[in-house]
């Protein structure tokens, strides 16, 4: 959107160009000898082009750049550059310069000096035609001299004409009373500024001031929404901006419920040359409190405050903070309120460049939703979080070293707790504790015979202690934790690569041997971040599993396997990945008991992990699939099986979806995972399209889901609505609702817009 605000000042470059009087200085031959003195049609339209434009305020020079188009009274001008000298008021094509006339007659140049009548048709009639297809039409424009470009009753439109192949209005467009823009900062002003969709006007607004054109600043632009809930009955939210200049916007955000009464928010954001900040406040007394069964939310007056801010003191850097108080935890929920950044306080800074990264911060993290203050203080506050990264690169091929380091210091008002299915888990622990880890590590790469071999070193340092605060007899006892592990792995690969037939053929044996000597398991004695294992082929060749750094392999393992790859001429291509994982000596962390459950079912506890295998594929870009395997091989029993297929074409789209997981009784999974699910979505007009979907419980014998709806996307807008019904064993059973889509989209990537789900069990009850 910024190259339509370019192509709109060559568009005010044209009109002070033909205002200057021009006179044409032509080839002998080259243009019919009237044609800068013929009439000009006001009827026929007006178009101006172009990839690039650049002012240079100290020259005072306008140029355009790269396939310079200008349309005027069926006449075709274009050439690669469309220089403006605005001193001397001279203006001239240059490059391959051609000229078209409505005949179709083309004659050729390599410049050519404009002059003569175009300045009235182009005030009368200006069409203003960016890289991306959008247009910005006016009934007249100026420039003046404070380098501001003028457009009277003007419109944005990303679709252009906006007219369908069969007649019809597409997509939406932006109308504005004059919209101002700047060329110095590019920011915009737009009175009386209203939203059409296709061609029917559906908001307005009395001003609004952009910092630019760009997909960031048409986001932050209020949109009138939208919602339901039982608690709350309908919710219409229409907020609007009060004031807004280059530094500073105030919106207002008025919001009636048809049974809670008047909701108002207000939001205030500073903006400044390297950052900015916002805060927010909303609230509102309600009108019916014992709508909702959540104690916390029967209360007569709700609200909050949220505020977030951050600026880049020095290049590569940033530093910020967000911070939210709220009477209850419920209440961004219960009245469908966009929480933002709520569930974190914190503060931080971050430096990356292409050698480093670092990242430090305070925060305390907020558990919302129907949550008490018992549920709430199992939520720890981190004093701090640092993560750092550097990377060196030896000179003379010797390798690459990498040094990185993680630093989390948890606090915890209550140990957190549950049991599934008679197994307890433990997910946090009260108290405090630290966890501090460096790693130092070297790798090369080899070309022997053929093969890639690729060798690693490296040196891992923990220090962790823990003070034992939450009295739970399953927690750590107090300690402090010191240790070290040395690491050693070596990758080896011998890819064999054939072509023939329109076929790339290559696979890839791979062989992986890697020890860790460390002492514990658990160098981070409790288990903050490392609560999640799951082994398939994405995996499979990692030296250290774990999620996190609280937990780590050891001892000796080797890893065994191969990737084949099938790369088809046209795009198409066939890929598979496996492998399986020996434990040769040592402790085998995955097997270790714990009480975050980690490892456990993986596959990994066993000295023989089970084999994983993924395979994917596409068939020229139509048809794509995947799928996922897991086996024990001690019985040839199938642990996990997913598979996934897609189709696209025409307007026409569909999936399939299966999955399997064998129940785990160790984990609390008593009974096996196995579904079955297809979705299918057929055009049934010009942009309109008609939707399906049906899951079944093959193990239950039931369906999971079922639902339908319909579509409009024309590219531009899109808007849709559907249905769906849960069946007994969904995660959320038995669950009728609708679900309502409302997006904008621009060609350069633009996308805002809503959804949302209304819960309608009650309304049939």
């Amino acid at each position: 959107m910024r190259s339509s605000m370019r192509a709109l000042l060559l568009g005010s470059a044209l009109v002070l160009a033909s205002a200057s009087g021009i006179a044409a200085v032509l080839a002998q031959g080259l243009l019919p000898q009237d044609f800068f003195t013929a009439p000009i049609d006001p009827a026929a339209p007006t178009a101006i082009e172009a990839d690039e434009l650049v002012f240079d305020s100290v020259s005072n020079v306008i140029t355009a750049r790269g396939d310079v188009v200008l349309r005027v009274s069926g006449y075709v001008l274009t050439g690669r550059e469309l220089v403006y000298r605005r001193s001397e008021g001279a203006m001239q094509l240059i490059g391959d310069v051609t000229v078209t006339d409505p005949s179709g007659n083309t004659s050729y140049s390599d410049t050519l000096d404009l002059t003569g009548g175009l300045k009235r048709a182009v005030l009368d009639s200006m069409t203003l035609t960016a890289y991306d297809g959008s247009r910005i039409t006016a009934d007249s424009a100026e420039f003046d001299q404070v380098l501001n470009s003028i457009l009277t009753h003007a419109q944005y439109a990303p679709c252009g004409e906006c007219i369908g192949p069969q007649g019809q209005r597409i997509g939406w467009s932006i109308s504005a009373a004059r919209i101002v823009q700047n060329a110095e900062d590019n920011s915009i002003i737009l009175e009386q500024p209203s939203i059409a969709l296709l061609g029917i006007p559906v908001a307005w607004l009395p001003y609004l001031w952009l910092p630019d054109m760009s997909n960031e600043a048409l986001d932050s632009i209020p949109k009138p929404s939208l919602g339901y809930s039982e608690e709350i009955g309908v919710k219409a939210e229409f907020p609007f901006t009060v004031y807004s200049s280059r530094n500073t916007s105030i919106i207002l955000s008025p919001t009636l419920m048809s049974r809670q009464g008047f909701l108002m928010g207000a939001e205030w954001i500073q903006r400044f040359d390297r950052g900015s900040f916002r805060i927010k406040a909303s609230g509102l007394y309600q009108r019916d409190k014992a709508a909702f069964t959540f104690a916390d939310a029967q209360r007569d007056w709700r609200g909050a405050v949220q505020a977030d801010g951050q600026f880049r003191p020095v290049e590569d850097w940033t530093m910020g903070a967000a911070y939210s108080i709220f009477t209850d935890s419920a209440y961004f929920a219960d009245y469908l309120l966009d929480p933002r950044r709520s569930a974190v306080n914190e503060v931080y800074a971050t430096h990356l460049t292409s050698d480093t990264y670092l990242d430090a911060r305070i925060q305390q993290f907020n558990l919302l939703g129907d949550n008490t203050q018992q549920t709430r203080d199992q939520q720890g506050i981190a004093l701090p979080n640092v993560q750092v990264s550097r990377s060196f690169t030896l000179p003379d091929g010797a390798g690459r070293v990498v040094v990185e380091g993680k630093l989390l210091a948890m606090s915890r008002a209550a140990h957190s707790t549950t049991t599934v299915n008679g197994i307890p888990y433990d997910y946090g622990y009260a108290g405090n504790r630290v966890h501090g880890m460096a790693q130092a590590s070297w790798q090369n790469q080899w070309i022997a015979g053929g093969a890639v071999v690729t060798p690693f070193l490296g040196l891992r340092l923990d220090g962790a202690n823990y003070d034992d605060g939450s009295g739970l007899a399953s927690a750590p006892a107090a300690q402090a934790l010191l240790s070290a592990t040395p690491i050693a792995a070596l990758d080896v690969r011998y890819p064999l690569a054939a072509h023939g037939g329109g076929v790339t053929h290559l696979i890839e044996p791979i062989a992986q041997i890697v020890y860790r000597g460390a002492p514990n398991t658990a160098p981070g004695i409790t288990n903050e971040d490392s609560q999640s294992l799951v082994f398939d082929d994405t995996n499979v060749f990692i030296y250290n599993r774990f999620t996190g750094i609280d937990r780590q392999e050891t001892g000796l393992r080797l890893n065994v396997g191969g990737r084949y790859l099938a790369s088809l001429d046209d795009g198409s291509y066939i890929e598979l990945v496996g492998g399986q994982s020996f434990q040769l000596a040592g402790t085998n962390a995955s097997a270790v008991p714990n009480r975050q459950q980690v490892g456990v079912g993986s596959g990994l506890e066993n000295a023989a992990s089970y084999a994983v295998v993924g395979a994917y594929g596409a068939i020229a870009d139509t048809l794509k699939g995947g799928a996922k395997l897991q086996v024990d091989t001690s019985n040839l029993a199938v642990a996990r099986a997913g598979l996934g297929l897609s189709y696209s074409r025409d307007g026409w789209s569909g999936a399939l979806n299966y999955g399997f997981a064998a129940a785990t009784p160790a984990t609390g999974s008593i009974r096996d995972m196995h579904e079955i699910g297809a979705e299918l979505s057929a055009p049934v007009a010009e942009y309109w399209s008609v939707s399906g979907n049906a899951y079944w419980d093959i193990n239950a014998g039931s369906y999971l889901q079922v639902g339908g709806g319909l579509t409009y996307n024309d590219g531009y807008l899109v808007l849709s609505g559907a249905v769906t019904r849960t069946g007994p064993t969904h995660s959320s059973p038995n669950d009728l609702r609708a679900t309502a889509t409302f997006r904008l989209l621009a060609p350069a990537g633009f996308d805002v817009g809503y959804s949302g789900a209304v819960p309608i069990s009650s309304w049939l009850e």
